[in-house]
């Protein structure tokens, strides 16, 4: 008897400033799937203390990512787009043990683009001097890890259609 794939469980990973959020948006309105901003999942304790200036410790994070990882677990039946930082093996381990399944899409970009665009964001809870901290936490994909990277530099459209052919392909 076949059994049904899950529905795609992607995670838009990077930086701060990378274009997390724009490019999950985009992805998710492409395959007509459901999208989450992981940061609308953090506990106001965490927004307050990077909004404060505070990089978070990994104390601060395993709540967060624990409920990362249970809106993974628990997509519309088309499936989930959830943009999350996802610095560290540990947190994406961590994603992992709720949505096995889950596709990491690393975001790149070079330190001067990433400071530019968050220079440039206004409104936003993450200053840009925290940057520097999330780059030196970041712990690219491994070969063991299901996933792909896609440099954030170019137009977004361009971005888009790297990111959807991979996406794509990684559900073939």
């Amino acid at each position: 008897m076949p059994t049904t794939p899950p529905p795609p469980q992607i995670v838009v990973m990077g930086v701060s400033a990378v274009g997390k959020s724009t490019i999950a948006a985009g992805v998710a309105a492409h395959l007509g799937l459901e999208w989450i901003d992981a940061d609308a999942l953090h506990p106001a304790a965490n927004i307050a203390k990077m909004a404060a200036g505070a990089p978070l410790v990994d104390e601060d994070r395993w709540e967060w990512l624990d409920r990362v990882g249970d809106a993974l677990r628990a997509p519309g039946p088309a499936g989930v787009v959830i943009a999350c930082s996802a610095l560290r093996r540990a947190y994406r381990d961590r994603i992992r043990a709720a949505a096995p399944a889950a596709l990491f899409v690393h975001l790149t970009g070079s330190p001067d683009l990433l400071l530019a665009r968050a220079q440039a964001r206004t409104g936003h809870f993450m200053p840009a001097s925290l940057l520097a901290s999330q780059l030196a936490t970041l712990e690219p994909l491994a070969a063991d890890e299901r996933g792909f990277s896609v440099d954030a530099a170019p137009a977004v459209d361009d971005i888009l259609d790297a990111v959807v052919s991979g996406v794509r392909a990684s559900y073939a």
